[in-house]
């Protein structure tokens, strides 16, 4: 599950990526301390790890939109959370 946890975060730096160069560094900053502040869910309760995922995408999409980033560009993550 951690290889999966690790996808996840790779994904939503390379969103990141996308969004306007001055929010950037923010949205990586926020992404780490989240996937860092997370890491003592239990690995082995895979309710808990599903909640984490659909949050971590959910809320890509929320900053993706907030941003006029084209939701597709989540597609990626979308097919690792829920793939």
């Amino acid at each position: 599950m951690m290889e999966k946890a690790l996808k996840v975060y790779g994904a939503v730096l390379r969103l990141v990526r996308r969004l306007p160069k001055d929010t950037r560094p923010y949205y990586a900053k926020y992404a780490r301390e989240n996937f860092v502040n997370y890491r003592e869910v239990d690995a082995h309760d895979p309710k808990a790890l599903d909640e984490l995922f659909q949050r971590a995408y959910n809320h890509s999409l929320w900053v993706l939109q907030k941003y006029s980033v084209d939701e597709s560009a989540a597609k990626k993550l979308k097919d690792i959370c829920f793939g």
